[in-house]
Order: C-alpha cells, then structure tokens, then sequence
C-alpha cells in the first residue's frame, strides 16, 4: 500500500512526530498552535479556540473552567477547511481537554463530513515509554513504519544515557514541577520520569499521574532543593510577566530553593508539555537544571529557553555548569 500523501495534524506534538519520522511532505493542514518545525507555519490552520481567553494564569483557568461546566469543548474544528484539504490520515488526542481538540471532535467533524474512510491516530500518552509508541504509530500511519521505529529507538537511547549520567551524582535532589501558577498544579504523566531521569526525586506525583492542584498549605509543608516552573502553553515570556505569582501562590520565603537560588522557569509551550520527540530536550534542561556541574554543556546548548530566578525573583541567566 502507498503511504498517504495527505496527513492532518491536529495537535503541536503530533506535527512534530509526523515530520521527525520523515513525513512533512504529506502534512496537509494543522493546528493553529503548530509552530515547529518552523516550515510547518503557514500550513492550513484546522482548529480554533471557541472563545477568546483573558490574559493571566487564573483568568485563563476560570474561563476554561466555565467553558468546560456548559459542556462545551475548548477548541473546535474547522470543518470547511478539512474538507478542503481531504486528509487520508489525522493525528489527533484524547488526553487533555484543554490542550487541543479532542479525539470525540474530530469525529464528529468527520461525520458532518460522511467520512468514514481516515485513518485516525488517536494519542493518549501519560508515561514515556507511551509517547515512543505514539511515535512509533505515527510512523506506521503515515507510511514510514521503519523511520517510526528508529527514531523512537534514539530517543528513548538518548534519555537512556542521560539517566546514565545523572547515576553517577553523588545526590539526588529533590524536585517540585509546576506547571501552572495559578492554581498551582504540579507536573504529573511523564514529568516524574524526566525528573529521575535527570538524577532528582519527583515531589507529589508519580509517573503517570495527572496533574494536581496544591493550595499554599500544601506547598508548605514541602521544601523541595529544585523547583522547575513550566507552565503549559507559556513562553519565558508570558512567564516572566507573572514572576510575582511566584511570591504569593508558593511559600517563597519558607523555601530554601527559593533562596539557594535553585528555582528555575523555563519554556512550557515549546518543552515539557508537548509529549514528542522533544522531550529529550526537555530532559536536557531539567538535567542542567537539577545537576548543572554534571551537564554544563545543556545549560548552553538551551541557554535562551530557560532562566533562573532569583530571591528577589528577577530572572538571571543560567551558566554552564553553575
């Protein structure tokens, strides 16, 4: 059987896995949050926000709130434009509601659209290991089973070797993940991994959980030795405009990371949250970031998408190696 010429992606990690296993050629269309690689913007856009949100953490999540209480999903799909483009295959998720169309609105579109002959991959990953079989089905979808299974191989070798590395620190910190501030929610599914990975101890999750939310009582009753804020969907930033969440929703002062200066924020919507090939990086500067002295060559390599934030929370560059 040929592999399909027109492959729809409807989510940032998927379009990643589509063009990592050889086959941005076939993308016909994807979503309007898909921006790398950087060739894939301009693409036909298929989704859309049903709403335009508020600026701020806690405005965006009361909004989202309320829009998920009516019953309502938080994006939807352009369905005209799908047809135009006239996928053979489309890369959606049932993971998260508030992250990208759902598995449930994809079908729905296709039925408006009397298709019943696209092939949907659906991703649902909460742990690594699922997310290099997400890969690996991508592959196999769009016609590039071989490439599929390679380049799942390398990046569960290169986190491999990194846990390797992280093995031999004579500690192992331990480690708070934040991936919203307000409210503060602590990184769950494949975070605690990375953080093992990395050469910490995960605080309040294991790995796939979903994420919880923590009221300041909660986060008291921690003192973690490294904090890494990432929160989903927010630059450096977007994240930098809220730093003074830092000093109200955590307990800033109690926490000697806080003052050691061993908290960090970095690229949430490019790393971290998108549960693709780039989840190596990721692992990469949260390495840098729980055991600098041991990959002072990450904290270079991805010196412009994270900071470390200071007592008075001003952000600081991080140098290789400190």
């Amino acid at each position: 059987m040929p592999a399909p010429t027109r492959v729809a992606s409807l989510l940032p990690s998927a379009t990643e896995m589509v063009c990592a296993v050889g086959a941005r050629k076939a993308l016909v269309g994807v979503s309007h949050e898909c921006d790398f690689p950087s060739d894939v913007v301009g693409l036909p856009v298929l989704t859309k926000t049903r709403k335009t949100f508020p600026q701020g953490s806690g405005a965006i999540d009361r909004a989202v709130r309320e829009v998920l209480a009516e019953a309502l999903t938080v994006y939807e799909v352009e369905v005209d434009r799908l047809a135009e483009v006239d996928p053979q295959v489309i890369v959606t998720q049932a993971l998260c509601d508030v992250c990208a169309v759902s598995l449930d609105d994809v079908q729905r579109a296709l039925d408006d659209l009397a298709r019943n002959d696209v092939v949907i991959v659906n991703c649902e990953p909460t742990r690594l290991a699922d997310v290099w079989n997400d890969v690996r089905r991508v592959g196999v979808a769009v016609g590039h089973a071989e490439q599929g299974e390679r380049v799942a191989g390398e990046l569960a070798a290169r986190c491999a070797a990194i846990g390797e590395r992280a093995a031999a620190a004579d500690s192992r910190p331990s480690v708070l993940t934040v991936e919203w501030l307000d409210p503060i929610m602590v990184g769950g599914t494949w975070m605690p991994e990375l953080v093992t990975l990395a050469g910490g101890e995960a605080l309040v999750t294991s790995p796939g959980d979903h994420a919880p939310t923590l009221d300041i009582d909660a986060l008291a009753a921690l003192d973690p030795d490294v904090v890494l804020i990432k929160p989903c969907g927010y630059g450096l930033d977007k994240t930098a405009a809220e730093l003074d969440l830092l000093g109200t929703k955590l307990p800033w002062k109690q926490w000697s990371a806080a003052r050691d200066g061993r908290v960090f924020v970095a690229d949430g919507n490019q790393f971290f949250n998108r549960p693709g090939p780039r989840l190596v990086e990721s692992l990469e500067i949260l390495a840098a970031c729980v055991h600098p002295t041991l990959f002072p060559e990450f904290a270079e390599k991805h010196a412009p998408s994270f900071r470390r934030v200071a007592p008075d929370l001003a952000l600081q560059a991080v140098s290789a190696g400190a």
